[in-house]
């Protein structure tokens, strides 16, 4: 508020430039798009034509040879009124950028602009670089110093809202910076050089390369849902041939994936978790008789293997990460010898089983009960009560002991 007031007040400073910026951002932002079922804890730049444009708009010190004098608080003023403008039809659709999405693109320009504009603007920065190489890379520190604001920021705000360890996020966030980050730094910076080169007819010369990169970024994702969509249908095959209840498997994907961000595992490992929770009952298929209720969790350990090791036999053959089938195939053992994710997957197949069990008085509560009275061989205990912390945190549900 204290920059679009400071704007408006003393008025633009090169009306057109602001305009012709403005007019990028919330383009860029016009275009945003997110993969169907993709939630905004997995969504990383999703306008990143937006982004670029706000980064060279926060980077720009000349227009053709011609040195301009905006500063800070019109940089932080344009970008953020353009990204309002161009959020309106999908506010209006029911999809648009949440706040904070808003918020952290404001500041992580007003960073960038801060650390460029009063030191070009005083004639410092030339003092100190000139306009050869010195300067370009004064231009590559400033983006490296914008990236990490990003991504310290991004971190900062899904650990507010979710309540996930703070340092795996974070370093998510750092692994993200190499793929679309980094060409949406480097483009905005390369829109701002050609710029003063140039002038604003470099403007739509120079997003062409990005606008092909979120192309790709789009077939990319699309692609990953419809591989989840695929490996969910696959894992709905022992519902539909009633050998597990209705939801079981999705039940226990969405809260295994939630377990193991509780417990700090990166995206990577997060990915081939859910795909082994989805897939963890397979091995069912396989059997004559089938178990009652689909619940594995009360029959003896060496039906559970058996039936695990079936699952992994049938996981082999569907082309996923051979990681999944290993955490399918060990699901079964005793915990200390188990991989983190198959104790995860263990821990939360059983709390659904049991909490599912009709007749079983305390519901969630009970099925936590049963739980602990088995850490002692089936179960780790900080599985165990991370799933409690999960369940309270997403259902107001019970609270572990500590």
């Amino acid at each position: 508020m204290w920059a679009l007031g400071r704007t408006l007040w003393c008025g633009v400073v090169e009306p057109g430039i602001a305009l012709a910026f403005g007019t990028l951002v919330a383009v860029g932002e016009l275009a945003r798009w997110r993969a169907p079922g993709q939630d905004r804890e997995q969504e990383r730049e999703s306008a990143p034509l937006g982004a670029a444009g706000a980064l060279a708009y926060a980077l720009l010190g000349e227009n053709g040879g011609t040195t301009t004098h905006h500063g800070v608080l019109q940089v932080v003023a344009v970008v953020l009124a353009a990204a309002l403008v161009g959020a309106v039809p999908h506010v209006a659709l029911g999809r648009g950028p949440s706040p904070d999405q808003v918020a952290r693109r404001v500041l992580t320009v007003a960073f960038a602009a801060a650390c460029f504009q009063p030191l070009y603007n005083s004639g410092t920065l030339a003092r100190w670089t000139g306009d050869g190489p010195y300067y370009a890379l004064f231009l590559l520190l400033v983006l490296v110093l914008t990236a990490l604001c990003d991504a310290v920021l991004t971190a900062a705000l899904l650990r507010a809202r979710t309540s996930f360890p703070y340092a795996p996020v974070l370093r998510d966030e750092l692994r993200a910076l190499l793929g679309i980050g980094s060409a949406v730094c480097a483009t905005g910076a390369v829109i701002a050089l050609a710029v003063a080169a140039a002038g604003l007819w470099a403007l739509p010369v120079f997003c062409v390369p990005l606008l092909l990169t979120q192309l790709a970024f789009r077939r990319y994702a699309a692609v990953r849902v419809t591989y989840l969509q695929t490996i969910t249908s696959l894992a709905r095959a022992t519902e539909i041939a009633g050998y597990t209840r209705p939801g079981h498997a999705r039940r226990v994907a969405r809260l295994s994936r939630a377990v193991g961000r509780e417990l700090g595992l990166g995206e990577a490992d997060l990915v081939v978790l859910e795909y082994a929770a989805l897939m963890h009952d397979i091995g069912q298929l396989s059997l004559v008789d089938p178990v009652p209720a689909g619940a594995t969790a009360p029959l003896p350990p060496a039906e559970q293997r058996r039936i695990a090791l079936l699952g992994g036999a049938v996981v082999r053959q569907t082309g996923v990460p051979a990681e999944v089938a290993v955490i399918v195939e060990r699901q079964a053992d005793p915990y200390r010898e188990q991989p983190l994710p198959a104790r995860i997957v263990r821990a939360v197949n059983a709390y659904d089983d049991l909490a599912g069990a009709q007749g079983r008085p305390g519901g969630s509560l009970s099925a936590l009960e049963q739980l602990r009275l088995g850490t002692g061989r089936d179960y780790q205990p900080e599985v165990v009560e991370s799933l409690a912390r999960v369940l309270a945190h997403q259902r107001g549900g019970p609270q572990g002991p500590g």
